[in-house]
Order: structure tokens, then sequence, then C-alpha cells
């Protein structure tokens, strides 16, 4: 019914967004089965590790085999380092890991103001990668053939476009009301 099911890594703010990420593996990896989820549930890390610890763990035990990575966007998801640090991972080629396609899901939380969204509020490094063409943003939808489209699109545009990973690593959360 659908096409190639892809290992899609999920980078989300756990604590506002985890019913969302819990209904995005719901819907697309069980019920529609176009997903093969290579996500970090809440406790698998012990967050008292030193940070480059964490980003091995991520990089190595997570994003190692996936193809695609989706940012699930709410009004809180810029801020988060270790979202800062997927999208990196994710989208760096290394003799281990592959690069990863990368596309940006606004949930029906995040903030939009006539339709539009604030770029100073997604991701940074999300966005950085929006302007050069590597990602796209889409609206929430629960349709699947809509998101198996968007997951195909990613998978296949990281093999013909080159992504932009030159912003610094985040090294602590961000506060404020959007990224400078």
């Amino acid at each position: 019914m659908f096409g190639k099911r892809h290992k899609v890594f999920v980078s989300y703010h756990h604590s506002n967004d985890q019913l969302y990420r819990d209904q995005f593996e719901r819907l697309f990896g069980n019920i529609h089965d176009i997903i093969v989820t290579r996500s970090v549930q809440i406790g698998d890390i012990n967050p008292y590790l030193k940070t480059e610890t964490i980003r091995q763990k991520i990089r190595d035990e997570y994003l190692r085999d996936s193809t695609v990575t989706v940012v699930l966007i709410g009004s809180e998801t810029w801020k988060r380092k270790h979202v800062d640090w997927e999208i990196g991972s994710s989208i760096r080629h290394t003799h281990l890991n592959h690069r990863s396609g990368l596309l940006g899901i606004f949930l029906p939380s995040y903030p939009m103001a006539f339709g539009r969204y604030n770029p100073k509020t997604i991701p940074p490094r999300l966005y950085k990668n929006v302007e050069c063409g590597y990602a796209k943003l889409y609206n929430w939808s629960t349709n699947p053939y809509e998101v198996q489209q968007w997951i195909d699109t990613a998978f296949n545009d990281r093999k013909i476009k080159l992504p932009d990973n030159s912003l610094l690593s985040f090294s602590n959360n961000r506060s404020g009301n959007q990224w400078q």
C-alpha cells in the first residue's frame, strides 16, 4: 500500500511534546507501518553523563542506521540542546554514520501567527538547512500518504543536496522568546 519504509529518528522536546511524538510513532510506525522508529525514549540515556558521552550515544546508538530525521517543532523545541545535537549529528556524514535526510513538522502547539512561523522560534540548525534547501517544513498531518511523501523527499534529497552544519553546537539549553 505504501512505499519503502524508512528508519526515522524523531527529535523533539521531551517534556513538552511527548504526546505528539507518541502519536506520530503510533500512527506511522504501528498503524500505517511507514516508518521504523530509531528515537531516544525518556530514560534511555542518563542525563548526568558527560556532554560528549551523551552526544556519542545518540550518534552511535540511535542515529547510526537512521535515514531520515524528523524534528517535531513545538513552542520551545528551538531551545533544546539535545535537539540541536541530534540535528547536527544526523546531517554529518562520517565513516560510521551516513547523512540522514531532514524535515521539520510544526505541531498543533506551535504558535503560528497569521498562518506563518517565526524563523527565530524553530531550531536554528534546522532553519539553516531550510534556507539552503536541504530540509523542508510541514504542518502536522495524520495523513500517511502525505507524511510518507515528506519522508521520501527528505530521504532522496540527502544524496543530491548538501546540508549546512556550520553553527556551533549548543552547550546548554536556551531561554527567551527566540534565538538571536
